[in-house]
């Protein structure tokens, strides 16, 4: 979670009231951040990913003065029309299609400015671009330019001086050579030609994403800007830009838009138009637990810094672009509710006069946990996003239809896990250091594409085990899947010999009960184990507890 540092003079001196330190300290918490440190001088706070204008002073005053009731409603931005072109070169297209910008003058950048600016461009590059993948922010000196700016793609041997450099370096040694181009350079490492930005001079402004040219360094006698986002998505660039564009007005720039051209066409950047959205009042009280009326919504999202207009009688927010983190009912719903003031929300006893009970499923399910801890076995808890690898690639099964995750923040979670065991293998794959036996499981969901199912996915309770050491074999594997079904259910299982990608031949069975398939039995496969690095043999069971559920239901 990114952390932030506040000095409590410049904090104050954007609140448009006047505040103590006491007060304001007490008052942060309420824009639903954490407070990590308090001193005399400063505190430091962890604001949600989802809220990247809160990466600087300025998109924290911005807040505070909705919900103190200094300001009411969305703010406004003047955006001035700009002459400044960017010229977008066909080549960019397979490389890195997107660029957006816009100029920001007569600001007065001291260092504590300077410094916040870098730290909210790392914090979205991070964030919103998803470690710069999806996109980059350049921020350069524009006096030392002369537009139009060029966006294009050179050869990897084109040399000029990157920032914090005295000598020319070829764009393949900045990438081999820099520390900036270590880390980055595996975005664009795979192409032949590499993305640039430079004036019509052909000074360099950007290596995009990895580094700005020396050029245009800023300094604190900098006073006009020329910020650019290139990126492989164009709403990531847009949510950044608008970001920014509002940073730096609140900062006193004058904000000029850009025009980028290509050959298939024209756009003007920023766009810092009011995004619309209706507001469902039923939806807001029902989720609130009060009885608020339109005058009193309105007025929740008025502090929460949204405006709102009455269309057709139906109350519709008016949302500012840089709050790129709303995109359903439900999230106006919670900037009601900060508008309202969770302090204000006050605890009731639920109408139904019946008392709850534990769910009956739920029950059996808690009996297999306990069942084989008391046998020696260690619970994990894994999350159920995973990698692709890991789940098809490292145990040799074929995939199934995927259930990806969109914009993965990393390919370790791209996929929900449609079985247990691959899991309980990485695991074991990471604690070779061990004493062994090793003996753990895990009791949880899996997930499966089933058009009749909410969302179009079907939640399943799988109970996966392994055993790991020296002598691990099939016997021991099915004498534990024995006792642990006489012992919760009372029931005898059945093996019917089987093959299965992940296990041995001739050493693997499918698991039934009352001739119904509920799972698999076996030996992990020599193939698999050098996969996962594994030194000793391994055997797995993996049930679907629902099945077996249903089936114990039905014979009582």
């Amino acid at each position: 979670m990114p952390v932030i540092t506040l000095r409590y003079d410049r904090l104050k001196s954007l609140i448009k009231g006047r505040l103590s330190t006491k007060e304001l300290v007490d008052r942060i918490p309420y824009l639903g951040v954490t407070l990590e440190e308090a001193t005399d001088e400063f505190i430091k706070i962890e604001y949600n990913p989802n809220r990247p204008d809160f990466s600087t002073s300025y998109g924290i005053a911005r807040h505070m003065n909705g919900l103190l009731g200094f300001e009411r409603g969305a703010p406004s931005y003047a955006i001035e029309k700009g002459k400044v072109k960017i010229i977008v070169d066909e080549s960019t297209r397979s490389v890195r299609p997107f660029v957006v910008g816009f100029i920001g003058k007569g600001i007065n950048l001291g260092d504590e400015l300077i410094e916040e600016v870098i730290s909210m461009q790392e914090d979205l590059h991070n964030g919103i671009g998803r470690h710069r993948r999806k996109m980059s922010i350049g921020i350069h000196n524009f006096d030392v330019l002369r537009p139009p700016i060029k966006y294009t793609t050179v050869p990897p041997d084109f040399g000029f001086v990157p920032l914090g450099q005295k000598e020319e370096m070829s764009m393949g040694e900045i990438l081999s050579k820099t520390d900036v181009g270590r880390e980055y350079g595996h975005i664009v490492s795979s192409f032949s030609r590499y993305p640039l930005l430079t004036d019509s001079l052909g000074s360099v402004l950007s290596f995009p994403p990895i580094i700005n040219g020396e050029l245009t360094r800023l300094t604190s006698a900098t006073r006009n800007l020329l910020i650019e986002i290139t990126a492989t998505d164009l709403l990531a660039a847009e949510d950044a830009l608008a970001i920014m564009a509002a940073t730096l007005h609140d900062a006193g720039a004058k904000i000029e838009s850009v025009r980028v051209k290509s050959s298939s066409s024209i756009r003007t950047t920023p766009d810092m138009s009011l995004q619309n959205m209706q507001v469902n009042r039923k939806l807001t009280n029902n989720l609130l637990g009060l009885r608020l009326t339109d005058r009193e919504v309105s007025e929740c999202l008025k502090k929460s810094r949204i405006s709102v207009a009455l269309k057709a009688g139906k109350l519709i927010a008016l949302i500012p672009r840089y709050r790129a983190d709303i995109l359903h009912q439900v999230d106006l719903v919670e900037e009601i509710a900060y508008g309202y003031g969770f302090e204000r929300l006050s605890p009731t006893l639920p109408t139904s006069k019946k008392p709850g009970r534990p769910d009956g499923n739920l029950s059996l399910i808690g009996l297999v946990r306990n069942s084989m801890i008391g046998f020696g076995y260690i619970e994990l808890m894994n999350y159920s996003l995973t990698s692709q690898k890991v789940l098809y690639e490292l145990t040799d099964r074929r995939p199934k239809a995927l259930i990806r995750v969109e914009n993965p923040k990393s390919i370790e979670y791209e996929v929900l896990r449609d079985v247990l065991f691959p899991s309980l293998l990485m695991t074991l794959s990471k604690n070779l250091h061990e004493e062994y036996p090793q003996r753990i499981f895990e009791v949880s969901k899996v997930f499966e594409k089933d058009a009749s199912a909410p969302n179009s996915i079907r939640e399943v309770y799988h109970l996966a085990t392994a055993i790991s050491h020296s002598e691990a074999n099939y016997t021991e594997a099915k004498s534990i899947l024995s006792s642990l079904f006489l012992q919760v259910f009372n029931m005898n299982i059945d093996t019917v010999p089987a093959h299965h990608p992940s296990f041995t031949s001739g050493r693997v069975a499918k698991i039934k009960l009352a001739k119904r398939n509920i799972g698999v039995i076996g030996e992990v496969s020599p193939l698999v184990l050098e996969n996962f690095r594994l030194r000793n043999p391994i055997s797995v069971f993996e049930v679907d507890l629902n099945k077996v559920i249903f089936i114990a239901e039905r014979k009582t």
